[in-house]
């Protein structure tokens, strides 16, 4: 479900890079479906790498996906015309590593859309301190766990609050069920982390103790 929401946010017509891209599968079935005219399939491990060799020469395109082992953006050639880069299923702060490190391979263009298991605040943030705005936020839960969707264009200077950081701008503004769902299901853990630390033995850092508190607090805010 998570790789089809993704696949229907690539722009049409788009030369995409999947950064991480495992099996090979969004590019294959972007191609398939003539929603993209040609893709890099990017992989820093040899077993995902040889997997996507496979993907791609099963379904005889060769010509229109190049699989390539490499760290991250270096997937990225400069004639490439890359026009969109998908980068899902590792933590936000991977994410946001692997765009950091890679800087030198974004021409500012690019749709990016970013699927993060976890980490998306500090993801946001350094969408933000360089110049992406978020334009697109989604929201679904599989096999029991939330996973959010980011797509963010150069659009700089952009400025988010704190609480839009954390929340998602476009996920406070909308406010689905889902959304709700999930911050009325973090707000009892923030809970009963506090409560666990009133009573631990050893006195926890006040400082983590006001930055839970001040996490509950945002969330009943919201909620209200």
């Amino acid at each position: 479900m998570r790789l089809e929401r993704v696949a229907a946010l690539v722009p049409a017509g788009a030369r995409l890079a999947d950064i991480g891209s495992d099996h090979g599968y969004l590019p294959v079935a972007l191609l398939r479906r003539g929603t993209i005219s040609a893709a890099v399939a990017g992989e820093v491990a040899m077993t995902p790498f040889h997997s996507a060799e496979r993907t791609v020469r099963e379904n005889g395109f060769e010509a229109q996906i190049s699989v390539r082992l490499a760290n991250g953006l270096a997937a990225i050639k400069p004639d490439d015309g890359i026009s969109a880069i998908s980068i899902c299923g590792m933590g936000g702060e991977t994410i946001r590593d692997i765009l950091d490190s890679g800087k030198a391979h974004l021409n500012g263009h690019e749709r990016l859309i970013l699927q993060p298991n976890g980490g998306e605040q500090p993801l946001r943030l350094w969408l933000m301190e360089n110049g992406y705005r978020i334009v697109c936020e989604e929201l679904l839960r599989e096999n029991r766990f939330d996973y959010e969707i980011i797509v963010a264009e150069r659009d700089g200077p952009v400025l988010y609050s704190a609480e839009e950081l954390y929340f998602g701008p476009l996920q406070m503004q909308a406010r689905t069920p889902a959304f709700l769902r999930k911050w009325q299901h973090r707000l009892s853990q923030k809970q009963k982390t506090l409560s666990q630390f009133s009573r631990a033995r050893e006195a926890v850092p006040q400082e983590k103790v006001q930055d839970v508190a001040r996490q509950a607090r945002w969330i009943l805010e919201l909620l209200a």
